[in-house]
C-alpha cells in the first residue's frame, strides 16, 4: 500500500524530490513516475479536502501532474521545497476547480431561472381573458357617448392626447378631462365588480 511521504525522501535509485522535479523538466519520464508514485496519496488528500468530491479531486489531480510536467522546468528550489511546490501546485488547481464548479452552478441557476415559465392554464387564461374585455366592454356602456369617443380613440385606435383632440374638433385639455372622467369611471366601475 502506498503511504505518503512528506518531505524529502531520497533512496539511492530515486534522488531527492527536487532533483525528480529537475529530472522532471527535463523530459525525464522516469522521475515523472517515481515522483507520481511518491506523492499521490498525499496529492489526492489535499485536492479531496478542498474540492470534497472523491471523482473531481481524482480529475483534479491529473490536472495537478500535467501543470508538474508543463512547469518543472521552472521549478527553482531556491524560492521552496519540492514538496511545498507540489502542495501549492494541488491547492491552486483544487481552488480553481472549486471556483469552476461554483461558477458553472450559478450559471445554470441563473439561466434555469431565467428560462423558467410556470405552466399555463390555456383554457382558464383565454376565460379571464374573456371575462376582463366583457367587463370593460360592460363597463364602457356606462359611460357618456363623449367619454367613450375619447377612450376609443385613445386605447384602441392607439391615439395620443392632441391626436384625439384634433379628432373630436376639441381643445386639448378638454380631451384630457374627458379620458381622465372616463377612465375614473371605468375604475370605479371595474373594482366593484
Amino acid at each position: 500500500m502506498d503511504r505518503p511521504v512528506r518531505g524529502l525522501v531520497k533512496t539511492e535509485s530515486d534522488g531527492t524530490d527536487a532533483e525528480l522535479v529537475h529530472r522532471i523538466g527535463n523530459g525525464d519520464r522516469d522521475a515523472f513516475a517515481q515522483l507520481y508514485r511518491r506523492t499521490r496519496n498525499l496529492v489526492f488528500q489535499r485536492v479531496l479536502a478542498i474540492v470534497r468530491d472523491p471523482g473531481y479531486a481524482e480529475e483534479t489531480c491529473q490536472d495537478v501532474y500535467l501543470e508538474v510536467w508543463r512547469c518543472a522546468v521552472s521549478f527553482d528550489e531556491n524560492r521552496g521545497s519540492a514538496m511545498t511546490w507540489l502542495r501549492m501546485l494541488a491547492h491552486r488547481q483544487a481552488v480553481d476547480r472549486v471556483r469552476h464548479e461554483r461558477a458553472t452552478v450559478d450559471h445554470n441557476h441563473a439561466w434555469g431561472t431565467r428560462a423558467y415559465q410556470p405552466p399555463i392554464d390555456v383554457v382558464a387564461e383565454e376565460t379571464l381573458r374573456n371575462h376582463d374585455r366583457d367587463a370593460v366592454r360592460q363597463s364602457l356602456t356606462g359611460l357618456s357617448s363623449l367619454q367613450r369617443e375619447s377612450i376609443t380613440l385613445a386605447y384602441y385606435r392607439g391615439l395620443s392626447y392632441p391626436q384625439v383632440a384634433a379628432c373630436l374638433g376639441i381643445g386639448l385639455p378638454a380631451a384630457k378631462s374627458r379620458i381622465r372622467s372616463a377612465l375614473q369611471h371605468l375604475r370605479t366601475d371595474l373594482s366593484e365588480e
